[in-house]
């Protein structure tokens, strides 16, 4: 098992919540962090059929069953059990009772929040980081095999190929979990639209146009939108709104949480082809972005993470709200340093009034500088951006 940052943070919640609740997107790794996480706890799938039933059947009987508590996985498959679980947790009033892990973000949130208010901690976890995967990161210099083969633990527990293994998750997504989610019916064309947002990957919301392109209307397509993001799919990265008495931009940027993923939307099934290809750079910008929110979440902390631009172009690819601090990040896909990469660095610092501090350029390459525009950090080392001043 590679190991998970998120775990450190897991244990400690369950010494302080009767439940403690991971989530995130199907194939994260949330089955496996949880079972090492507590090996001592009964663990119960409730992707079982069998399983699923009796907590159906005999919610009160289940939760005997297992105790004083339990590991339950895809938790949200029967929602009523929460309200059972609470009159346990109500009854026995200990920590680290139940453990719930599942996919479907606002489906077992909303449970939660009916149900389980004040009694739960929520964690999210997402594919592993550069960060956890460590010495396979160090063995190369070319991030373009990571935007290929994304981040999903399945690549690297066995010897699957990315262009073999995403197309089958695509399909269950689409085809099961899309079902739980909300009742789609135009599968084909919800398809379409995930390939129509992969095409527009780092580029500002324009859900109007996704909708025309897609054939929908611009409600569904906002619908959808929220699907995608709530399932751990996209990100939407919101503009910073601090006033430099500048009109700034107000639609957020649409990133996805997995490069593999988008590349394989995008029909990139080779290096060759991610070295070529017109959106690399945006590519890398969504790859680093997720390195951020990774970084955060996977400590049990909000993202914080924004971009600034103004209407006259001028942007920061990645604000950072960390405590009163505002920290800055360029993200450029080459591997040359130019002068010109700092160009919204500079102009964002002399804006803000911020005196060179917390500026950080974040590349392709391989070597760490201390310049006056800036700290520069290679994609491999990008968290670097945190806890600095």
């Amino acid at each position: 098992m590679i190991g998970r940052t998120l775990e450190k943070k897991l244990t400690q919640m369950a010494r302080s919540f009767s439940v403690v609740t991971v989530t995130g997107p199907r194939q994260s790794g949330k089955t496996t962090l949880v079972r090492s996480a507590f090996p001592q706890m009964p663990y119960v799938s409730l992707e079982d059929l069998d399983s699923r039933e009796f907590a159906e059947a005999d919610p009160r009987g289940f939760l005997a069953t297992y105790g004083e508590g339990a590991v339950i996985d895809e938790a949200q498959r029967v929602p009523a059990l929460f309200s059972y679980i609470q009159g346990k947790v109500d009854e026995v009033n200990r920590p680290g009772m139940y453990v719930l892990s599942g996919s479907q973000n606002f489906l077992l949130h909303e449970k939660i929040s009916q149900s389980l208010a004040g009694r739960v901690g929520i964690l999210n976890l997402l594919p592993l980081s550069i960060e956890e995967l460590g010495s396979q990161v160090r063995k190369t210099s070319r991030y373009e095999d990571f935007l290929l083969s994304g981040f999903y633990p399945r690549l690297y527990d066995q010897p699957v190929a990315a262009r073999d293994w995403y197309p089958g998750y695509v399909q269950t997504y689409v085809e099961r979990d899309l079902r739980l989610i909300k009742n789609v019916t135009d599968l084909a064309s919800f398809q379409r639209f995930i390939r129509l947002c992969a095409g527009r990957v780092g580029q500002i919301l324009n859900l109007s146009s996704l909708a025309i392109d897609c054939g929908i209307s611009h409600n569904t397509a906002k619908s959808w939108l929220s699907i995608l993001e709530a399932s751990f799919i996209v990100y939407l990265l919101k503009p910073h709104y601090r006033n430099f008495n500048k009109r700034l931009i107000k639609m957020p940027k649409l990133y996805f949480i997995d490069p593999g993923l988008a590349c394989f939307l995008l029909g990139v099934s080779n290096p060759g082809e991610v070295d070529s290809h017109h959106l690399k750079g945006a590519l890398f910008e969504s790859m680093i972005i997720s390195e951020f929110i990774k970084y955060r979440l996977h400590r049990g902390l909000q993202p914080d993470c924004y971009f600034w631009r103004d209407k006259t172009g001028h942007e920061v690819d990645c604000v950072i709200e960390e405590g009163q601090d505002l920290i800055a990040v360029e993200i450029k896909s080459g591997r040359t340093l130019s002068a010109g990469f700092f160009d919204g660095l500079v102009y964002w610092n002399r804006l803000s009034g911020g005196g060179g501090r917390n500026l950080f350029l974040v590349y392709g390459g391989e070597n760490t500088e201390v310049r006056k525009e800036g700290r520069v950090l290679p994609w491999k080392n990008a968290t670097g951006v945190f806890g600095r001043k």
